[in-house]
């Protein structure tokens, strides 16, 4: 794969990039629903939820958002704390965002619980898996979502296995599969980056140097267009290209550029096609596909 040269020119672009960041694009994004909330705790919590159903149309994934936050109440962390399998089961009977039902909401808000009965919090839960020495988290993802999917939900499910009807795992992918684990990946950025308006800051013992991007659609081709990765297929391997694409730019935290990145097609509605979108963009100057919208 042949990578951009980390010239003053393209850090300098992609640096304006990352500080235009706005609290308009915050309020598109599922991250939004973690600063409703001061206390830490209750930040990791949402975190966790908000990152597991941000998959499909934003819109969609907002409305999820709203629907579980409000029956959470002014405490997430308080909620999960008390849960009751049998109560949530009822309440989220109706609960459906894709693949994901009621069933899967519960598991979720279980897991969570027995997180944080273990170890104290999910950060703490995390860090049982996680190697400071690693390149970086792919180990560490991969015995988290093991840690996770082991736990017993017969309280939920009625059986300590996860049922082969259920799509709670999916809301647990590893890297091991081959996955690029977009949402994991995207809650580790927003526990693990500097509190900066944005991420929250909020975990101890992982380092951002260690992260890798989460790549969604919007990544995948706006990355693409830049040369930060050749690959065709959204999986871990093109994950962690442009993660060292962009750690050429910032080694100690690659994934800074990743919100504002992904807002562009988020919120700055970039589609590759839109010649009149191409004029006004932020990377302009350093994108290619302006060019060939352009003849």
């Amino acid at each position: 794969m042949v990578r951009p040269e980390p010239t003053p020119g393209i850090k300098a672009i992609l640096d304006r990039l990352y500080e235009a960041r706005s609290p308009l694009h915050l309020a598109n994004d599922p991250l939004s629903f973690c600063h409703r909330y001061t206390d830490p705790a209750d930040r990791e919590v949402a975190a966790v939820i908000a990152s597991a159903f941000a998959y499909g149309g934003i819109k969609i994934i907002l409305r999820t958002l709203e629907t579980i936050f409000a029956a959470l109440g002014p405490s997430p962390r308080r909620y999960v704390e008390r849960f009751d399998p049998k109560k949530g089961l009822r309440t989220f009977s109706g609960f459906k965002h894709r693949f994901n039902d009621g069933r899967d909401l519960c598991a979720l808000l279980w897991a969570i619980r027995l997180m944080i009965e273990q170890s104290g919090s999910v950060n703490d839960f995390f860090l049982r898996f996680h190697d400071p020495e690693a390149e970086d988290v792919t180990q560490s993802l991969n015995g988290y979502t093991s840690g996770v999917l082991a736990q017993d939900y017969r309280p939920v499910f009625g059986a300590a296995a996860i049922p082969a009807d259920s799509y709670f795992p999916f809301l647990f992918p590893a890297p091991a599969s081959g996955s690029a684990c977009k949402r994991l990946c995207m809650f580790l950025r927003w526990m693990v980056r500097p509190k900066d308006g944005i991420d929250l800051g909020l975990w101890h013992g992982v380092s951002p140097a260690h992260l890798v991007i989460p790549v969604d659609t919007h990544i995948q081709r706006i990355c693409g267009y830049l040369g930060f990765s050749r690959r065709k297929s959204a999986d871990w391997r093109m994950a962690r290209e442009i993660t060292a694409s962009l750690r050429r730019f910032d080694p100690s935290d690659p994934v800074k550029y990743d919100f504002s990145l992904a807002h562009l097609g988020i919120s700055e509605k970039c589609d590759g096609v839109d010649p009149v979108t191409c004029l006004v963009c932020a990377i302009a100057e350093i994108c290619p596909q302006r060019s060939i919208n352009a003849a």
